[in-house]
């Protein structure tokens, strides 16, 4: 018989309670006397034993020893911890393991040694990720009450996993429960299986409880997020081990499909789902549902509609996206107010050009961009839907619709929905449908079409016919010139009648055809600059064409920007005339010129040539004229002439003669002699310049001799258009008044419009208070807005909206403040964003007296008008920058580079600011994580050009919101980083880890987690980059440890 251990109570050993667990680390007097006399056999000698498998054998007859003797739980870890060498974790020894396959041996699990594996998980002898391990190796499913004890034990803990350990043991711990799930849909698979089985049987009591067991279990594991979030790495981790998971849902779906117990089949459903939910955790976001006007998106549509109608569709389709994500927009109602904003920009358009440019975006290149955007669409409805909605919408607004009707002088709802159908935005019923009800509709409304304008056709019908013809017009143009340039001749003119080329521009550049229409005239042009040996007709017909072409490129560059007409600077390649001339001699909004730059100075012996030729005969001579030289060459003849004047050499008649002899054949010379006037004009004193002002008088008025060239009048209003836009600045300026002969339309509607002698500050607070009353930017209002960018600067422009953004106290107030600021600032996005991010935003975070106008709700805008403008800028960057941004001055502040060095040796400016404040900036990180750099963030890991200055911006801004995490004192600007980051989490799309946040530090994740709005798993999974190694296990330790 065996002798009782000393200390032991009579009686027979105590027997492990499973129920009984005792978190006393401490023994009592009696348990000092329970230390038994170990066999040699497997005592472990003092140092740590050199093998592993001697580790494990000691370990199992140390386990074996304590059942034998009935040691109680806390017994048996007292003594464990005292022969076993210090320094080896119990992890390392595989404890768990270890106790689970001695516990497992039999058909029914051995209570004694499970009150052992519950005691040390309770006292934390052994990790969650160690016991989880071990709980997956068991697959012998037949034995139900061995499956139903691990489920016992996994219930202990399953809701509660945490790991405070070193990164490596948190990504542990999700790699862990990944294998958990794994088993536990395995063991709940088999289970149903038994039951199935059972029910086949008679006996279906045997594997419903079990069954029942298993899916509590996966429900509550899965009922957790912050165990979801540790799966959704480890999936990031272990791609197999998730489509083993996959594989397991599936085949557990199909043994379930026949279960008769509708509240277990339930109940696995919902398992299926939250498991199904994982990879895309990131993603729901719910639409904003409570609103019905979005006034970016309608200010973005008015923008481009105004102001870029050349412009690709692509960024702004990707702008429009950009919108609807961070504002949470439903499709239909998105798709609803794209067509507001179109309907208003076709109502309030000025009449001539800025008219025919709205139809042809609205009809044109809305459709295209609605296709682009139908590619965008991941929702459960099809876009179809959402279009076929968002005109249901639409036709609710009676009073727009009316309004848009009389103004085209048509049914607008009915070109514009075959429109989207020939795309395969609608479909056939939805047409039909859609097409009698506005039908219907303008029945009971006022007699849309009066008697005075029925026969004119309207101009959405005209724009979709110009459009196919501009196709036409460009295969025209790539036959060869020279061998039948009287049919070119007649095709040319005919565009110049009435609004055709106007039409024709218009619905090339809504279709993205415009830079080619543009290159084919240039080519045309340089091909009609040479006579070789031609007749007088030849001749004329060459003069024709040179000047048709001449003139449609000076009426494209001023209405459509001069880039459309500059070809990609390729090396080597010769520059063509009209390019040449309009960089150096055509004047423009913005740009000044040299009157005695080299290129109005040509071969002297050419300008004495051209003055005679001028002044003597009756008529230009049109054989063997070199139309580029004389073009080139007019700045001096006309400077000859004026000298002639001023002196008294000529009189006026004479003056009269040259300038009809200028305008009389070809109308491009007196282009470019208004031109290079324009220049010398700048340049006079007040008393000097009526002379050349007369000069540009006589070129702008009518012709007092016969013209004798086809297509004169067609010309001449052309050219009238053309004089004006060249000449309004300098008139402008020196306050002299010309009348040029009238086309009954204003060509130049968004000209000069600030208010005279007022502070250009006043303008812009008073035309932002309009705007903000109103709730939505109107076109008028965008230029005044461009004119004012384009006056005062970025920072000037961008820091007094900020100042008025900060005064407003209302919550709604600051939110319509937010959502037309970021539409206002799409004038120029990216410089606005570069001053914003780069220079206001650290001014105010760093600045303590300015801390009060970040309080809430002006600091929650100005947050979340931040992060749109850092995304949007982000994310279009790397494009290229519209054509209203080309055409503005760059302006650099500073140098962005030397401003924010971002180097460990060299602190930047605004570190330096900070380490002046009590904190030091390199405190931030916790003791464990001293080894990372502070600075260091995803982007570095992924290489980002560092050089880029958004980069560096946002680089510097993170570093500032991480010393802001990290220090000591706490107020509004502390609050402001929360907000910020809440909204760059807000705003973030699945799957975009090449976002903003790529160049947060890592170790802000540890700082942010401890402000508690942020201290959730679906955050940190937001804020950390997920593809790398490093930003995986970052954010399993944050999440681990919440």
């Amino acid at each position: 018989m065996r002798s009782r251990p000393t200390g032991q109570r009579p009686g027979g050993p105590s027997r492990g309670r499973p129920g009984r667990h005792l978190r006393r680390r401490t023994p009592g007097p009696t348990d000092l006397l329970a230390t038994p006399s170990f066999p040699k056999a497997w005592l472990p000698p003092a140092p740590p034993p050199q093998s592993g498998v001697m580790k494990v054998v000691n370990l199992k007859q140390a386990i074996l020893q304590a059942w034998k003797e009935r040691w109680s739980d806390y017994q048996w870890a007292i003594n464990m911890k005292k022969f076993f060498p210090k320094g080896a974790t119990w992890d390392i020894l595989n404890l768990a393991e270890a106790l689970l396959e001695q516990a497992m041996i039999g058909p029914s699990p051995n209570p004694l040694i499970l009150s052992y594996l519950k005691y040390a998980i309770s006292s934390q002898m052994v990790s969650y990720s160690s016991v989880l391990t071990a709980i997956s190796k068991f697959d012998d499913f037949s034995r139900d009450l061995c499956v139903q004890a691990l489920l016992n034990i996994m219930d202990m803990f399953c809701d509660r996993l945490s790991c405070h350990g070193k990164a490596e043991e948190c990504i542990g711990l999700c790699r862990a429960l990944l294998s958990a799930l794994h088993w536990l849909l395995r063991c709940t698979a088999a289970s149903a299986e038994r039951l199935r089985e059972g029910l086949e049987a008679g006996t279906p009591a045997t594997g419903e409880k079990q069954l029942a067991m298993c899916l509590q279990r996966l429900e509550k594991t899965l009922s957790s997020t912050k165990n979801r979030a540790l799966l959704h790495i480890a999936k990031l981790e272990e791609a197999s081990s998730w489509t083993a998971i996959e594989h397991s849902l599936l085949k557990l779906g199909e043994i379930l499909a026949n279960l008769s117990n509708l509240q277990l089949r339930s109940q696995a459903e919902q398992c299926g789902t939250l498991i199904r939910s994982i990879p895309t955790m990131l993603s729901v976001h719910s639409e904003q549902l409570h609103k019905t006007g979005f006034p970016t998106v309608h200010a973005v549509i008015l923008l481009e509609g105004t102001m870029n109608l050349t412009g690709e569709t692509q960024p702004l389709v990707e702008q429009l996206v950009m919108v609807k994500r961070t504002q949470h927009i439903p499709t239909p109602l998105f798709v609803l107010e794209i067509w507001k904003a179109c309907f208003v920009g076709l109502i309030e358009s000025p009449e001539g050009t800025e008219e025919l440019k709205w139809t042809a975006f609205t009809f044109l290149k809305i459709p295209q961009v609605l296709v682009k955007l139908k590619k965008y669409s991941h929702g459960d409805k099809d876009f179809t839907e959402d279009v076929s909605s968002a005109f249901e919408f639409l036709l609710k607004l009676t009073p727009l619709l009316d309004k848009a009707d009389q103004r085209c002088n048509c049914d607008c709802t009915d070109f514009l929905v075959h429109e989207c159908s020939k795309q395969g935005l609608l479909s056939e019923a939805s047409v039909n449908n859609l097409v009698a009800k506005r039908k219907a509709d303008r029945e009971h409304a006022p007699h849309l079409k009066s008697g005075e304008n029925a026969n004119i056709q309207p101009n959405p019908s005209l724009i979709l016919r110009a459009e196919p013809t501009v196709t036409n017009i460009l295969k025209t143009m790539d036959a060869d010139h020279s061998k039948s340039p009287e049919g070119l001749l007649g095709v040319l003119g005919h565009m110049l009648s009435g609004k055709s080329l106007d039409l024709l521009l218009a619905a090339a550049a809504a279709t993205g055809k415009l830079k080619s229409f543009a290159r084919k005239f240039i080519n045309l042009n340089e091909f009609m600059t040479h006579g070789t040996e031609e007749s007088t007709k030849a001749a004329s017909v060459r003069a024709l064409l040179f000047d048709i072409s001449f003139l449609m490129l000076c009426h494209v560059a001023q209405t459509y920007g001069s880039e459309v007409i500059l070809s990609e600077s390729s090396t080597g390649a010769e520059v063509p005339f009209f390019e040449t001339w309009m960089q150096t001699c055509m004047p423009e909004e913005g740009k000044i010129l040299n009157p005695d730059h080299p290129c109005f100075w040509p071969n002297s012996t050419k300008v004495e040539s051209l003055v005679a030729l001028l002044n003597n005969s009756s008529e230009m001579k049109l054989v063997q004229m070199k139309w580029h030289e004389a073009c080139l060459s007019i700045s001096a003849a006309i400077l000859e002439i004026l000298n002639a004047w001023e002196n008294g050499v000529l009189a006026f008649e004479s003056i009269q003669k040259i300038t009809d002899n200028i305008k009389g054949k070809v109308c491009s010379l007196a282009v470019c002699a208004v031109a290079w006037l324009v220049a010398h004009v700048r340049m006079l004193g007040l008393d000097e310049r009526e002379k050349s002002l007369q000069m540009i008088r006589q070129l702008a008025g009518p012709l007092y001799s016969e013209n004798t060239l086809q297509f004169y009048n067609e010309r001449v209003v052309i050219m009238s258009s053309i004089l004006e836009h060249m000449c309004a600045d300098v008139l402008h300026q020196t306050a002299t008044q010309i009348k040029f002969p009238s086309t009954g339309v204003d060509t130049m509607p968004y000209w000069n419009l600030l208010p005279p002698k007022r502070p250009i500050k006043e303008v812009l607070t008073d035309i932002f208070a309009k705007v903000l009353e109103k709730g939505w930017v109107d076109s008028r209002s965008i230029h005044i807005f461009d004119t004012l960018l384009h006056m005062g600067g970025v920072y000037w422009f961008c820091n007094n909206l900020i100042k008025e953004l900060l005064k407003e106290t209302r919550k709604e107030h600051t939110l319509r403040a937010v959502e037309l600021l970021y539409s206002i600032f799409c004038l120029d996005m990216q410089q606005v964003t570069l001053v914003l991010l780069g220079h206001i935003l650290p001014g105010l975070l760093t600045d303590s007296s300015k801390w009060h106008s970040l309080m809430d709700p002006p600091g929650t805008a100005l947050a979340k008008l931040a992060v749109w403008c850092a995304l949007s800028s982000y994310s279009s960057h790397k494009g290229q920058a519209s054509s209203r941004q080309k055409k503005r001055h760059r302006e650099d502040i500073e140098d962005y580079v030397s401003l924010f060095p971002l180097d460990d040796v060299q602190p930047s400016k605004l570190m330096r600011l900070l380490s002046s404040n009590e904190d030091d900036a390199n405190m931030l990180s916790s003791p464990t994580d001293r080894s990372m750099s502070n600075s260091l963030s995803a982007s570095q890991l992924h290489t980002v050009n560092m050089k880029d200055p958004l980069n560096r911006v946002l680089a510097n801004l993170f570093l500032l919101i991480s010393s802001i995490l990290g220090s000591r004192t706490a107020g509004p600007h502390t609050q402001f980083v929360q907000w910020f980051m809440e909204e760059c989490v807000d705003c973030l799309e699945q799957g975009s880890r090449a976002s903003i946040l790529q160049f947060m530090p890592f170790t802000t994740v540890s700082e942010l987690v401890k402000v508690s709005a942020m201290s959730s798993p679906k955050v940190v999974l937001a804020i950390t980059d997920l593809s790398l190694p490093l930003g995986r296990q970052v954010a399993a330790k944050a999440i681990a440890a919440l």
